[in-house]
């Protein structure tokens, strides 16, 4: 029995067996109890006076109500008590063999329901064995969509379909993860290769060598980030290796003190306002995170703009003024190499690896990372993460309220 269709006949096909040899025991049982008694009632009326042997023993006469109501010779008795012995063995007899006949039959039939049933029942297990058998990268989008009652293998069947689902969806986000990664490392190394097979041609001047020569650095320096992101998404995506208490609060402060600089050159202030907030994670991630979201705020703005970063208890929440940004386009920002405009291969331009990294290093904590358009122009990303356990940093003012940096103002 090395199949389940197999070992489910044998249980019910047993139990069905089971079942018909209790109810042919109970049956004999009764009808033995009281089939010579019924035929010697039957009888002993039918039997003549005359004819009986008068030397016969005379035994004692029935008790039961229908004797005490008939009158009847004791050789009567005794001739109809033969007859029900020798009828009532013959009855027992011909009863046995009939019910070892049917019960053999009614075996058969049960084996048969039984394997019927189980193979009935195995059914939609046999299609998703099938299925998963056949699954390979080239028909992902095939579905079991089992059409059955509600039950137990329904249920099944329709979490395999979900299962599939997702995996096609991860399938597809890694194709479109190296073929955008491919594209994005060839182009610094295009750009490389003509600097040097073009531009190094024919002897050129100092001012022209000096010239590819900062190209070649400025490409060097734009794929050195663009592998820095991809190393730092690898390891957000892994998890996190180690925990410890992080103030929330205090690294976005230093963030914005880091990135003070840039946004004065960009002309834009930034205002930072930071309740006390623990977070149990890696300080290296938590860093990048909130270094992404407020570079990206200064980046993707306009002169005279405006970035404000809140942290609390509800997590933190970066938002920018900038382009006015289609909202269907936002959730495809945390996606890698996804931007909200065309590449332009500018000095200084991100690999669109940002909020891709923000969506990892959140999930890794536990989190989540969202963003909506703004009606005026610009994004609002929001990051909530689980916080220390109560009572780790107690409650108080902001450590820096509507603080800006910007043009004039000393971060």
């Amino acid at each position: 029995m090395n199949s389940e269709r197999t070992r489910l006949a044998a249980l019910y096909g047993g139990l069905l067996v089971m079942a018909g040899v209790l109810l042919m025991a109970i049956v004999y049982l009764l009808v033995s109890e009281g089939v010579y008694a019924s035929i010697v009632t039957a009888v002993a009326p039918a039997v003549p006076a005359s004819r009986l042997d008068a030397a016969a023993a005379a035994p004692a006469l029935p008790t039961t109500d229908w004797a005490r109501t008939m009158v009847l010779e004791p050789g009567q008795v005794a001739v109809a008590q033969k007859v029900g012995t020798v009828a009532g063995d013959a009855a027992l007899s011909q009863l046995l063999t009939v019910s070892g006949i049917s019960l053999v039959v009614y075996s058969a039939l049960s084996v048969a329901l039984a394997w019927w049933m189980a193979g009935r029942v195995l059914r939609p297990v046999g299609v998703i064995t099938a299925r998963a058998r056949r699954l390979s990268g080239s028909n992902l989008h095939e579905r079991l969509a089992l059409k059955a009652p509600p039950g137990e293998l329904k249920e099944l069947a329709d979490t395999f379909d979900g299962m599939l689902d997702r995996i096609q969806e991860l399938v597809a986000a890694r194709q479109r993860f190296a073929a955008n990664a491919a594209h994005e490392l060839r182009t610094p190394l295009a750009v490389q290769r003509a600097a040097a097979e073009i531009g190094l041609a024919d002897d050129p001047p100092p001012e022209k060598v000096a010239w590819i020569r900062d190209k070649l650095i400025d490409s060097a320096a734009s794929s050195e980030r663009l592998i820095e992101g991809l190393l730092l998404l690898a390891v957000s995506d892994e998890g996190l290796r180690r925990r410890e208490r992080v103030a929330l609060d205090e690294t976005t402060t230093a963030v914005a003190d880091a990135l003070a600089a840039e946004a004065r050159e960009r002309s834009i202030t930034v205002e930072v306002t930071a309740r006390p907030v623990t977070v149990e994670g890696d300080a290296v991630l938590l860093d990048h995170l909130v270094h992404n979201l407020v570079a990206n705020a200064l980046r993707h703005n306009h002169p005279g703009g405006t970035v404000r970063v809140r942290v609390g208890p509800e997590g933190l929440e970066v938002a920018n003024t900038g382009p006015v940004v289609d909202p269907a386009t936002v959730p495809l920002l945390f996606e890698p190499f996804r931007r909200a405009r065309a590449r332009r291969h500018a000095p200084g331009e991100g690999a669109g690896l940002g909020l891709s990294i923000v969506a990892s290093v959140a999930r890794a904590h536990g989190g989540e990372a969202g963003a909506s358009a703004n009606p005026e122009g610009g994004l609002t990303a929001r990051v909530t993460l689980p916080t220390g356990p109560p009572g780790t940093r107690p409650p108080g003012p902001p450590v820096s309220g509507g603080r800006r940096s910007g043009p004039g103002t000393p971060s």
